[in-house]
């Protein structure tokens, strides 16, 4: 996981926003996609992808901020 330590945590946390909430209109990718999985109707592989894409980052920024709070905490 030392590529994720170097990756600037700024262009992390802005791509995980903007993939959190793109697009706008009507409503975000990722809010429909959640829905969809936690009502059983997220089968197309298309938007089980879309769902990957859009949580991914979030998943890295999180690691990343725990990595990095685990390792202030160690010292």
């Amino acid at each position: 996981m030392g590529w994720l330590d170097r990756f600037p945590l700024g262009v992390l946390a802005v791509v995980a926003a903007w993939l959190a909430v793109a697009p706008l209109f009507p409503e975000p990718h990722l809010t429909e996609k959640w829905r969809m999985l936690l009502q059983g109707t997220l089968v197309k592989p298309i938007d089980i992808f879309d769902l990957v894409l859009h949580t991914a980052p979030l998943v890295l920024l999180a690691i990343r901020l725990w990595r990095d709070w685990q390792r202030r905490s160690n010292r």
